[in-house]
């Protein structure tokens, strides 16, 4: 046998063993188109990698029709005892919903606009009611549908890296993916407080709020998912006491205090009021530099956003989470029909110039018979679980 042939022989069998290699990783892990999102099973849990972080892991519908029926399955599953999700690349957990994409669709009038809100709450529905202990690792950016893939899971693990956000009314929509149920439960009137004005809470001020359950130093955050993956057929208790374990032992702002802290009293006698007038009458009223920079960022969302956050947040206080999403999806199709989201989207997402032209412009002329509009049943087109 000839060198050359030989070497072609060396070459074609090293080929078949990367393929054959390359094939056994694709039969291991379901790895989706582009790998947006992978699916493994490791040790006793399922793993969720949201696997886009050139875009902040932003949620798109196709990630979303992979990660529902395995998480389904995984639910059903006698094997896997646990589920965690978490974001690939370090920056973010998950920045929110393709928000762009869901603007140029809902312009052009294409189905993706009902679809998205639709199958993306589903997925809300069924973390909220999912049967198996479920691990978010909110790492990093985590806002709008971000929160909705970890909030309403058993266990949600944030860093100093953490970066909580829902500013949905700066861009014409509204805190949505179950926003209006986990906002009011939260201490006081603080979830009134994020959800109008969008404010941001980093690191273990998340945990303080109470939006995570438990704190971890970023840099045990490996350990931490490798201990979790190596328990042996756990209970919810044995996977509690690891996340347990490690909180307790992480350092970093132990002794810091709640960043709104000294503030808490105030928020929760200003948002108390039951119109948004009367919230910026107290905020004026108060003239603390505090409340001034409140009414300050206020000013500048869509006042019909800050209309329906307010009422979906009063109503929410009361419903069960089926029952926010089904009127939070009534609430994302009106506003698919209005103008303030797709204004939102050109002023913060693709102009840039941060300078949104709402309509109404102003507080006084969204009327509570407009609001009523909004919050309609859609009969037929309602969601249902």
């Amino acid at each position: 046998m000839g060198l050359q042939q030989m070497w072609r022989l060396v070459w074609r069998f090293n080929s078949f063993k990367r393929t054959d290699i390359i094939l056994q990783h694709l039969r291991m892990s379901k790895h989706t188109d582009a790998a947006e999102v992978l699916l493994e099973r490791k040790g006793c849990a399922g793993v969720i990698t949201l696997n886009r972080p050139k875009f902040l892991n932003a949620l798109n519908i196709s990630m979303i029709r992979h990660i529902y029926p395995q998480l389904k399955n995984w639910e059903q599953d006698p094997e896997t005892f646990l589920i965690i999700i978490k974001g690939a690349g370090g920056k973010a957990f998950c920045a929110g919903g393709d928000i762009r994409a869901i603007s140029e669709a809902g312009k052009a009038n294409q189905k993706i606009a009902q679809d998205f809100f639709r199958e993306e709450y589903m997925l809300n529905n069924a973390i909220g009611s999912c049967q198996k202990p479920y691990v978010a690792l909110i790492h990093g950016i985590t806002m709008g549908g971000g929160v909705g893939l970890s909030v309403h899971g058993q266990f949600r693990v944030a860093t100093e890296k953490s970066l909580f956000a829902m500013p949905e009314t700066a861009i014409g929509l509204f805190p949505d993916v179950g926003g209006g149920y986990f906002l009011p439960r939260l201490r006081g009137k603080l979830g009134y407080f994020l959800a109008l004005t969008g404010f941001r809470l980093k690191g273990r001020d998340v945990y303080a709020a109470g939006i995570a359950t438990h704190f971890v130093d970023s840099e045990k955050l490996g350990m931490l998912e490798e201990d979790l993956l190596a328990l042996k057929s756990p209970s919810k208790e044995n996977i509690a006491d690891v996340l347990d374990a490690y909180h307790a032992k992480s350092k970093i702002d132990q002794d810091k205090s709640f960043i709104l802290e000294e503030h808490m009293d105030k928020i929760n006698s200003w948002f108390s009021a039951n119109t948004l007038e009367q919230i910026i009458e107290n905020l004026q009223q108060d003239g603390s530099s505090f409340a001034l920079e409140q009414l300050k960022v206020i000013s500048k969302m869509s006042p019909t956003s800050l209309k329906i956050t307010l009422r979906q947040l009063i109503e929410g206080s009361s419903k069960t989470l089926q029952e926010v999403l089904t009127m939070e999806y009534r609430l994302s199709q009106a506003c698919m029909g209005g103008h303030d989201f797709y204004e939102g989207v050109r002023a913060v997402l693709i102009d840039k110039d941060q300078s949104p032209k709402w309509k109404p412009a102003d507080l006084k002329e969204v009327t509570d018979e407009d609001l009523n509009e909004y919050f309609k049943s859609l009969g037929s087109n309602d969601l249902k679980f």
